[in-house]
C-alpha cells in the first residue's frame, strides 16, 4: 500500500506543479488534442513514449501494447489507428520497438508462459518462418 500511496502523493505534486506553472493547463489540455503521431510502442514500463520522445502531453496519441505489436484483428489497435488517422487526422504513425523488449525475447522462446501466449504467436511464427 506504501507504494500505491507514493503513487498518488507524487500525481498530487505533479498536478500543484502543473497549475503553479500554468492556472489552465488542464483545461487547454482538456480542451485542444492535435498530436502530429500515432506512436504504436510497447507496455513496458522502461518505453514511455511522452518521455522518450520529449513531448508533452497531446502531442503524441500513444497505443501500447506488449511488443509493440500491430494485429490484423486486434479491434482495440484497430480503432485506435482509425481514430487517429480519421478523427484526429494524424500526419504520422510511429511503430517503435526497443532493446530488450520481454515479450519479443518470449516469442523466440520455446517456453510455455500462459495467456501472453496467444497474444505473441504472431511473432512466433515470424520468428519460425523467417
Amino acid at each position: 500500500m506504501e507504494k500505491y500511496n507514493q503513487l498518488l502523493l507524487q500525481n498530487r505534486a505533479w498536478v500543484e506543479q502543473m497549475l503553479q506553472e500554468d492556472k489552465d493547463y488542464f483545461n487547454k489540455l482538456a480542451n485542444t488534442q492535435k498530436p502530429e503521431f500515432l506512436w504504436i510502442g510497447c507496455a513496458d514500463s522502461r518505453v514511455p513514449a511522452n518521455q522518450i520522445t520529449g513531448t508533452q502531453p497531446g502531442e503524441v496519441f500513444v497505443h501500447r501494447n506488449i511488443a509493440n505489436m500491430v494485429v490484423h484483428t486486434d479491434m482495440n489497435m484497430l480503432s485506435v489507428l482509425d481514430y487517429a488517422v480519421n478523427v484526429l487526422e494524424v500526419n504520422h504513425v510511429i511503430v517503435c520497438g526497443h532493446y530488450g523488449c520481454g515479450g519479443v525475447r518470449a516469442a523466440m522462446g520455446n517456453k510455455q508462459i500462459g495467456l501472453i501466449d496467444n497474444w505473441i504467436r504472431h511473432i512466433k511464427d515470424v520468428y519460425r518462418l523467417h
